[in-house]
């Protein structure tokens, strides 16, 4: 079966393990041993069966985007499995530029990590991104986390509203530790949600409830890497007790249909 992972995270080799350690520490979080390079990333998605990776930046702050973004961009021109994707910052001076130049490089995506970032993802300074994008790539976002409101799901809903058009891709079954809530919030929007950093946290009865209820047309494979092990995460999935198609669409279809593969 194909599988595409539409949520991985690769940093430069000389700061790897730094960045993989910090966002374990964000989320309190020890038990991985990935290293966040782009070496460690294909060997692992090689062995798992995994051959095409949504690769996805994080900007702390705004002086870096621009920089995290070459990255990507670069990464994607030597790894022909990678789908890049870049990101902006809110508190960033031109949004809207960076934006277009994003587009005119052939990302595939915006990639936003609110609750990292400090910024909710309904700021007004975020608009002219939202509205550039609007029906020609997609928004990934983190979403959800109870310490946080940043990426709380009704904000997801609120930019649905206002961006009608807008395809958005809310990671982590469309909230991080707030599973019902999100379900509460997105189950009548028509945004994907990825199933990243949830079924170990679910389990398999709690995990296939929500493929059923939401459908498994609106679900997308994805790892976190390297927050976690592609071939562990495989493993978790092929163990859920779900049909051939349910796989078959969640493990590539919505994947190939959000971008065009």
């Amino acid at each position: 079966m194909k599988i595409i992972d539409i949520h991985t995270h690769i940093y430069p080799p000389e700061v790897a393990q730094k960045a993989t350690d910090s966002i374990r520490d964000f989320y309190q979080i020890h038990t991985g041993h990935m290293d966040g390079t782009v070496s460690m990333l294909l060997e692992r998605c090689q062995k798992a069966g995994i051959s095409r990776q949504v690769v996805l930046p994080v900007a702390i702050t705004p002086d870096r985007v621009q920089k995290i973004n070459n990255f990507i961009h670069h990464q994607a021109e030597e790894n022909p499995s990678f789908i890049p994707f870049g990101t902006v910052h809110a508190g960033m001076e031109d949004i809207a530029g960076e934006t277009e130049r994003l587009l005119s490089l052939g990302m595939k995506g915006i990639k936003l990590h609110p609750d990292c970032s400090r910024f909710a993802i309904d700021d007004p300074r975020l608009f002219p991104m939202y509205e550039s994008i609007r029906g020609k790539i997609p928004v990934l976002l983190h979403m959800g986390d109870q310490r946080y409101g940043y990426s709380h799901p009704a904000l997801l809903r609120k930019i649905l509203e206002l961006f009608p058009g807008l395809e958005a891709i809310a990671a982590h079954f469309g909230g991080y530790s707030m599973y019902e809530t999100a379900c509460t919030e997105l189950k009548d929007t028509d945004c994907v949600m990825d199933i990243s950093s949830s079924l170990m946290f679910m389990g398999s009865g709690v995990a296939e409830h929500y493929i059923n209820l939401y459908g498994a047309e609106r679900l997308a494979y994805g790892t976190d890497y390297p927050l976690w092990d592609p071939v562990e995460e495989v493993q978790r999935f092929l163990s859920l007790d779900l049909t051939a198609e349910q796989f078959e669409q969640i493990a590539h279809k919505t994947a190939q249909r959000l971008f065009g593969l």
